[in-house]
């Protein structure tokens, strides 16, 4: 018998969900999709496409939200056998692009060892 595939929506929340209540209380104008597969060509988990709270000034005002998509298709594929490492392999995109939303860079999450 195969093991229902995880609610990605529900994962992806339940990793927002963890974050401690001042960061979540910062997250702004932020919009998280799940769609199958990545812009092709591009060997991607999860992408950031925005303004990050550190470059937002003055002038950041009526702008679309920031986006961040969340691939299923991927970590399905790479990580699907395995229920519970799907779950913490989405959960850990999903942080990771919150860390681009902060303004933190994929070198600074190598740096502090969550990359």
């Amino acid at each position: 018998m195969h093991e229902e595939a995880p609610d990605f929506q529900r994962v992806i929340q339940e990793a927002l969900d963890s974050l401690p209540g001042e960061l979540r209380d910062q997250i702004s104008n932020l919009e998280i999709l799940v769609e199958e597969e990545p812009p092709e060509g591009q060997p991607l988990l999860g992408l950031y496409q925005g303004v990050p709270l550190t470059r937002r000034g003055v002038n950041y005002t009526g702008a679309l939200p920031d986006k961040i998509t969340i691939y299923r298709g991927p970590l399905e594929r790479i990580y699907g056998h395995d229920r519970s490492l799907l779950i913490e392999k989405i959960r850990h995109v999903t942080l990771h692009e919150v860390a681009h939303h902060f303004g933190i860079s994929d070198e600074r999450l190598v740096e502090i060892d969550r990359y």
